[in-house]
């Protein structure tokens, strides 16, 4: 049994029901991965622009008006700068007070979480569970089925290997993707994995939390916000190359999510193991290469798949350095092909499909060859 599973074992051996025991036990135990989970749930959903620019209709927030006014520079600088401020000033606000937040009610009332506790009632609360599930997540995500199945029923599907235009510029994006996003994750594990191990031993002393903190930055920012300061950022170096650009800002996106799983698998190992090893004159980087990246390799491996699948996810900030359809990455190209309705719903549809096939068999092969190497 786990502590959290002792714990609650216990209160219901003292003759707690159930939900008592998860409101006054469990719950208090898991509050900072509450904390953590609700903090990259917000700055995920602050951060997404291209789901929110297909369905937003006449609506508006911060990044799709940045989407729709790519092109005006002022307006630009303005809402990007009030962007990155307020959504960092909240984050931190949160990542601050949350803490200190205590559940309000410590009495139990036995009579009314009994009934809450009952067999009828987790029934009802299951099917709702998976009801919302479904409705909100399942459905909706897999609904793109249907105008791909279309799209071979109609003949949409015999286009895609020919040589038009716009299946031409199609293959040219998706190639462009998934080398942007490789680039970007090796980047990402050849410089991201020293700053983890800077946070995880916290080698800058009293400075580690600051600098902690700053790593957080891209992934509290709106990812086209952040886009945008990466664009003024590299127009300064006009020697810097556009496609080398874009690998950055894939990069800087990316970067929390990389270092931030790694500090956390450094931080799971014992110190005392390393301490041991330098005792007995072992140098550092011996003791990185046989003890920590061993014990931390796959640790390692997931975070350099979550940063390539969020690479080929990004839109918003690849709009924002984007400047040539030459360079143009899949997603901001089937954003445009919906909204500006460039192509026709079965092409449309094609493309997603084929972009999530693709990606699929990708991540399966990655997951082939590192079950193989175990």
């Amino acid at each position: 049994l786990s502590y959290k599973e002792v714990y609650e074992v216990a209160a219901k051996t003292l003759g707690a029901q159930p939900l008592t025991a998860v409101r006054t036990i469990t719950l208090p135990l898991l509050k900072p991965g509450i904390i953590a989970s609700f903090l990259l749930a917000f700055a995920r959903s602050l951060s997404e622009t291209g789901a929110t620019v297909m369905a937003a209709g006449a609506f508006e927030n911060g990044p799709v008006f940045i989407f729709r006014n790519i092109d005006k520079e002022e307006a630009l600088v303005y809402v990007s700068s009030i962007l990155i401020f307020t959504s960092t000033v909240i984050f931190f606000l949160i990542s601050l007070l949350a803490p200190k937040l205590k559940f309000p009610i410590k009495r139990a009332f036995p009579p009314l979480e009994r009934k809450l506790s009952s067999s009828e009632t987790i029934k009802v609360r299951d099917s709702l569970t998976l009801t919302v599930f479904l409705l909100v997540v399942i459905f909706p995500s897999l609904f793109v089925a249907l105008p791909i199945v279309n799209a071979f029923l109609n003949g949409t599907v015999n286009e895609v290997f020919t040589n038009s235009d716009q299946w031409s510029i199609f293959w040219r994006s998706m190639l462009i993707s998934y080398v942007v996003s490789l680039l970007s994750t090796i980047v990402n594990v050849i410089f991201g994995l020293p700053a983890a191990i800077l946070i995880a031993r916290r080698k800058l002393g009293r400075a580690t939390s600051v600098f902690k903190a700053l790593v957080s930055v891209p992934i509290i920012v709106p990812s086209i916000a952040l886009g945008v300061s990466l664009n003024f950022f590299w127009e300064g170096y006009p020697f810097v190359h556009e496609f080398w650009i874009i690998v950055l800002s894939h990069t800087a996106i990316t970067y929390t999510y990389f270092v931030e799983s790694m500090a956390a698998a450094i931080e799971s190992i014992p110190l005392e193991i390393e301490e041991v090893a330098s005792t007995l004159g072992a140098k550092p980087f011996t003791i990185f290469n046989k003890i920590t990246l061993p014990l931390t390799k796959y640790s390692l491996f997931s975070g350099a798949v979550l940063v390539l699948t969020r690479a080929l996810g990004e839109t918003g900030a690849a709009k924002a350095v984007v400047k040539t359809r030459e360079f143009q990455t899949l997603p901001v190209l089937l954003v445009e092909w919906i909204v500006n309705k460039k192509a026709t719903e079965s092409q449309s549809a094609l493309g997603i499909g084929l972009y999530i096939i693709s990606s699929f068999i990708v991540l399966l092969l990655l997951r082939l060859l590192t079950r193989r190497k175990k």
